[in-house]
């Protein structure tokens, strides 16, 4: 039987030259590290070692025992670590930014699962639109970040994303108001967040009309109210109306128009458990979510850009 120790001998005594340079590496005798070489050669019956002047030199089995043992240490070392990873992933925390709507939507069951299966885990949530929560996931602030994206673009560099979701987008609009968003050029806009304001920009010049901001708020209830009020029409998406839906708005999907919801990490091997964790959940969490298609009030079809 091949002993773990023995390999380290063979390992470094390849690595450093010599077997006096090997057991001050190992922190032991020279005696010592001869017998776990002989111990080695004995337990593997090749010839490991050869004379060379007033030392030793490896042979061709002991350099090919050598790069193999170095193989398997490396193996034994991450193994290691990630049992120390699971470890914390059992009693530990995890820091999750999330923007709003993923807040009331998604977030609830990634708690839950989180919970139920890993209960020594403890998350901590920060809101933050996905801008913000990027810059905190970069700094080392937190660990993971829901965000969303009306584009196909990469998450930027030392970062990687899983899709977990497409999220269409609704007209939503007062009882009296447009249907259809190619009227857009006929009423106010109320905004959201940046990233909204950017699609709404980009929604209006496809149909043929420059928003008019009546008012801007990241607040998607706030929003609806302002819309239920006459204030103007707003995008809002469909994790925000399946969070909260206010009485007096009539909403249309937008059926050719959605945001990519993505949790996104660092990307560093190997990633901390804990991290793999959340991400699964977030994986099982968006499955499990069933974003409430809103009704359609006031007659017509989808609206389609």
């Amino acid at each position: 039987m091949i002993d773990v120790q023995q390999l380290r001998a063979l390992v470094e005594l390849s690595r450093l030259g010599t077997v006096s340079a090997a057991a001050e590496s190992l922190g032991f005798s020279q005696s010592t590290v001869s017998h776990q070489l002989a111990a080695l050669s004995r337990a593997t019956g090749a010839v490991l070692l050869t004379r060379a002047g007033r030392g030793v030199r490896l042979t061709e089995e002991g350099r090919v025992l050598a790069a193999r043992g170095q193989e398997i240490l490396d193996l034994l070392d991450r193994t290691e670590r990630e049992a120390i990873s699971m470890a914390r992933a059992e009693a530990g925390r995890v820091r999750l930014a999330a923007f709003p709507s993923a807040v009331a939507s998604l977030v609830p069951g990634v708690l839950d699962i989180v919970g139920r299966q890993h209960p020594g885990l403890e998350v901590e949530l920060v809101d933050a639109e996905p801008p913000e929560a990027l810059d905190a996931l970069r700094r080392g602030r937190v660990d993971a970040a829901l965000s969303f994206s009306y584009v196909d673009d990469d998450a930027g560099e030392g970062l990687q994303a899983v899709h977990l979701l497409d999220d269409v987008l609704y007209l939503v609009s007062h009882p009296g108001g447009i249907t259809c968003v190619a009227d857009g050029a006929r009423c106010r806009w109320v905004t959201g967040c940046a990233r909204c304001r950017e699609e709404l920009i980009a929604v209006g010049r496809a149909n043929g009309f420059a928003p008019e901001t009546a008012y801007a708020s990241d607040d998607y209830v706030a929003v609806q109210a302002l819309v239920a009020a006459g204030v103007g029409a707003a995008l809002l998406p469909g994790m925000a109306l399946s969070a909260y839906r206010h009485e007096g708005v009539q909403v249309r999907p937008l059926t050719r128009e959605h945001r990519r919801v993505e949790v996104v990490t660092r990307a560093e091997r190997p990633r901390p458990l804990a991290v793999d964790v959340l991400v699964e959940a977030c994986r099982t969490a968006a499955r499990r979510t069933s974003l409430r298609r809103p009704a359609v009030r006031g007659g017509g079809s989808s609206v389609v850009r």
